[in-house]
C-alpha cells in the first residue's frame, strides 16, 4: 500500500497531486532545485530534499537521484507529474529495478509511444487512422525530400520523440522544406536529444480533439469525456474545454473506443490521452499519445467529477478502477486558461522576474487555480513560464464562459508580462463562443486578440496622472485616512486638494520606456490635464488598493499595485503600468539598436549572415535558442553588418547587443 509519495515534479502539477495525497492520507516528498528552494511545492510537503542546480539536467531530470531520495524517504511510489521524466522510458524502467512503483504506465507501453513514428505503426495494427505521412527510419535529406513530394504541401514535420510544439514545422512549399528540415532537426536534437522526425499531411482547418482513457493492471480500460485543445499558438495549447463542442453521441463514442483500442494495444495502464486531429468532415486521426496526466486534465475531473489522481494512485496501488464504462458520467461544461508570464505584445517571449503583485479570482465550486506561485515569487527563465491553470465550470458551455470571461476579469498580476488580456480576447470572440474554431483560430484572428486596449493610451496616461498626485498626498499626509469612513466616497472626491498647490508637476516612463510630461491643474471639480488634443476632467479617490476615478460624467473603480516607484492600474483584464521617475534617471535608448539586442537570456545557434554583408530591413541575422524555441533576430533596417559580438554556442543575457549593423 503507498503510504508516502514521493513527487518528481515541480510547480502546480507537484501542488495539485500533493492536494489529493494529502485527502487520501499520503505523506508526501518533494525535491527541490537551487531556483526552486522557497518555492510553493517545498512548503507543502511533509519532506523535501535538495537536488542541485536550477538547470533541469542539474535537478529535476536526475532520474539516479530522484530514485535514491525516494530510497532515504521511505517512498513506495514516484509520481511523475507531467514534463521532465514523466515520459521516460527508462526512469520508468529505473524504477521497476528499484522496487519502487512508477504512477504511470509500465516502461514498455512509454516506449512504444514515445517514438512517434513507432506509435503509427502500432496504431496501424489496432485500425486506428492515421493521417497519410512518413514515419520511417531513414532520415536522409533525399529521401524526406521524396517523401514529402509524395505526400504534397502543405506538409507538417514533426520531432519524433518530440512535444509541445518543439521541432515541429508547417511548410507550405518545396522551396521552403530544406530549411525547415534543418531547423526542426536542431531543435529537435536540443530538445529531446534525438533529432529523428516524421512528415504528415498538413490538414489545414482541423480540431484537436483528445480522449482521456484510464487502464488498470486487471485488464479495464475506460474513455473519460474528450476534450477540444484546438486554440494553439505554436503548437502549444492555450485553451481547453471538456466536453468538444458539436460532436454527436455516435462520433464521441467512436472516437473514445478507438482511444481504448489504441490504449490496450501496448497493455496500458494508468491515466493517458490518445490525441486525434478532427477534420472538417467529421473523419478523425490519430495524432499521438501522451503517457502521463494531461497539463488539462481539470476539465475532464471537472465534467466526470473524479479526481484523476487519486484514481492513478488507486491504479498504481493495484486497485481496480473506480468505475466502468457505463457508469461515467458527463455533466456540464468546463473550461481551462493557462495563465503564462509571456508577452503576447512581443512574439510571446516569455518573461521571468518577481510576480510583485498576484490577486487570484475566489476559488468556489465554480471557479478553481491549480498553481504553484505566490505574490512575491520568482519566475524563472531555467523552467515554463507558467503561473497557474484558470479552471471554470457551469451547466453548459455559455455559461461556462460567462464565468471564465468573469475569472480572468478578477485575475491581476503585475511585476511582469503576462497574457491575461489575451486569454479574455479569446473567450470574449464572437468565432469562439460561436464554435467556429479551429488549430488555426490564434492565426486567422490574431490582430484582433492581440488589440492593445480599449483604453486608449492618453486616457490610460491621463488616470496615471492623475493617480500619481493623489498617492504623493497621501504619503505625505496621514491624515487624507479619516476619508475611509465616508458612507459615500463620491462626496469626497475633491477632499485631497486642501492646502495643495494650484498645479502637479508628473513625469512617469512607460512600459516602452517614453518618458511622459504631464501637468494636471486643480479645477472647481477635480483635476485637469491637456494630453495632445484631448482635454481630460477628472477626480478621484483612494482607498487601499482601489483607485475610484470620476472621468467627466463616468465614475468606475481600479485596482492598483504600487511597488516601490512603480505601479500598475487595473481594469477589467486591461492594465497599465508606469514608472514614476526624476529626470536624471531616464535611460535613452535607440529603438533600432534595441532590435539587434538579445530578448532574453539564451545561447546562439547559427548566423545567418555573415560580418561585410548588406542586409535589407527584415532580414534575417542570426538565430538564437531560448527556452527550447528558437527566435530570430532580424535587420531594423538596410545596412551592412559591421561586427558580430558573440558566435554560436555562446551563451547570451538579456539586453546583450548581439552585433552592430551600419544603416545605408
Amino acid at each position: 500500500m503507498i503510504t508516502k509519495l514521493l513527487i518528481a515534479n515541480r510547480g502546480e502539477i507537484a501542488c495539485r497531486i500533493m492536494d489529493t495525497a494529502r485527502k487520501m492520507g499520503v505523506k508526501t516528498v518533494a525535491i527541490y532545485s537551487d531556483a526552486d528552494a522557497n518555492a510553493r511545492h517545498v512548503a507543502m510537503a511533509d519532506e523535501a530534499f535538495y537536488l542541485g542546480g536550477s538547470a533541469p539536467a542539474e535537478s529535476y531530470l536526475r532520474g539516479d537521484a530522484i530514485i535514491d531520495v525516494a530510497k532515504r524517504a521511505g517512498a513506495q511510489a514516484i509520481h511523475p507529474g507531467y514534463g521532465f521524466l514523466s515520459e521516460n522510458a527508462e526512469f520508468a524502467k529505473a524504477c521497476e529495478h528499484a522496487g519502487i512503483e512508477f504512477v504511470g504506465p509500465g516502461s514498455a507501453a512509454i516506449d512504444a509511444m514515445g517514438s512517434k513514428s513507432a506509435a503509427k505503426a502500432i496504431m496501424t495494427e489496432a485500425n486506428v487512422p492515421l493521417v497519410p505521412g512518413y514515419h520511417g527510419d531513414d532520415q536522409s535529406d533525399s529521401l524526406l525530400n521524396s517523401e514529402a513530394d509524395k505526400i504534397g504541401f502543405p506538409l507538417l514535420i514533426k520531432a519524433a520523440y518530440g512535444g509541445g510544439g518543439k521541432g515541429m514545422r508547417i511548410v507550405e512549399s518545396k522551396a521552403e522544406l530544406q530549411n525547415a528540415i534543418d531547423s526542426a532537426r536542431r531543435e529537435a536534437a536540443s530538445s529531446f536529444g534525438n533529432d529523428k522526425l516524421l512528415m504528415e499531411r498538413y490538414l489545414r482547418q482541423p480540431r484537436h480533439i483528445e480522449v482521456q482513457v484510464f487502464a488498470d493492471k486487471h485488464g479495464n480500460c475506460v474513455y473519460l469525456s474528450d476534450r477540444d485543445c484546438s486554440v494553439q499558438r505554436r503548437h502549444q495549447k492555450v485553451v481547453e474545454e471538456a466536453p468538444a463542442p458539436g460532436l454527436s453521441d455516435e462520433l464521441r463514442k467512436q472516437m473514445g473506443e478507438a482511444a481504448v483500442a489504441a490504449a490496450k494495444a501496448i497493455n496500458y495502464v494508468g491515466a493517458g490521452t490518445v490525441e486525434f486531429l478532427f477534420d472538417t468532415d467529421n473523419s478523425f486521426y490519430f495524432m499521438e499519445m501522451n503517457t502521463r496526466l494531461q497539463v488539462e486534465h481539470p476539465v475532464t475531473e471537472l465534467v466526470t467529477m473524479q479526481d484523476l489522481v487519486e484514481w492513478q494512485l488507486k491504479v498504481a496501488d493495484g486497485q481496480p478502477l473506480p468505475l466502468q464504462q457505463n457508469q461515467i458520467e458527463v455533466t456540464g461544461h468546463s473550461f481551462e486558461v493557462r495563465i503564462y508570464a509571456e508577452d503576447p505584445q512581443n512574439e510571446f517571449l516569455p518573461a521571468s522576474g518577481k510576480l510583485d503583485y498576484l490577486q487570484e479570482p475566489e476559488a468556489n465550486p465554480y471557479v478553481r487555480i491549480d498553481s504553484g506561485i505566490r505574490q512575491g515569487d520568482v519566475i524563472s527563465n531555467f523552467y515554463d513560464p507558467m503561473i497557474a491553470k484558470l479552471i471554470v465550470w457551469d451547466k453548459d458551455r455559455k455559461l461556462a464562459l460567462q464565468r471564465m470571461s468573469k475569472a480572468l476579469e478578477d485575475y491581476k498580476i503585475s511585476g511582469l508580462k503576462h497574457n491575461i488580456r489575451f486569454l479574455h480576447a479569446i473567450i470574449e470572440h464572437p468565432a469562439f463562443a460561436s464554435e467556429n474554431f479551429s488549430t488555426d483560430f490564434i492565426d486567422r484572428y490574431g490582430n484582433e486578440l492581440l488589440t492593445l486596449t480599449s483604453t486608449d493610451a492618453q486616457t490610460a496616461q491621463a488616470l496615471a496622472g492623475l493617480y500619481q498626485v493623489l498617492y504623493r498626498k497621501q504619503q505625505a499626509n496621514a491624515m487624507l485616512s479619516d476619508h475611509s469612513d465616508s458612507t459615500s466616497p463620491w462626496s469626497t472626491l475633491s477632499g485631497f486638494r486642501l492646502n495643495s498647490p494650484k498645479q502637479h508637476a508628473v513625469r512617469l516612463l512607460d512600459d516602452e520606456h517614453q518618458q511622459i510630461d504631464l501637468r494636471l491643474t486643480e479645477v472647481a471639480n477635480g483635476y485637469q490635464v491637456i494630453i495632445g488634443d484631448n482635454n481630460y476632467q477628472l477626480d478621484g479617490l483612494l482607498k487601499d488598493n482601489l483607485f475610484k476615478v470620476q472621468l467627466y460624467d463616468h465614475r468606475f473603480t481600479l485596482q492598483v499595485a504600487q511597488v516601490d516607484d512603480d505601479f500598475t492600474l487595473f481594469t477589467g483584464t486591461e492594465q497599465f503600468h508606469f514608472k514614476a521617475i526624476q529626470a536624471q534617471e531616464l535611460d535613452q535608448q535607440d529603438d533600432a539598436a534595441d532590435k539587434l539586442k538579445a530578448p532574453m537570456n539564451g545561447t546562439i545557434v547559427t548566423h545567418l549572415v555573415n560580418a561585410g554583408d548588406s542586409v535589407k530591413a527584415g532580414q534575417g541575422l542570426l538565430v538564437m535558442e531560448a527556452m527550447k524555441m528558437e527566435y530570430t533576430i532580424e535587420a531594423p533596417f538596410d545596412g551592412t553588418v559591421t561586427e558580430f559580438y558573440f558566435h554560436p554556442g555562446d551563451l547570451v543575457s538579456d539586453g546583450s547587443l548581439l552585433l552592430d549593423v551600419e544603416e545605408a
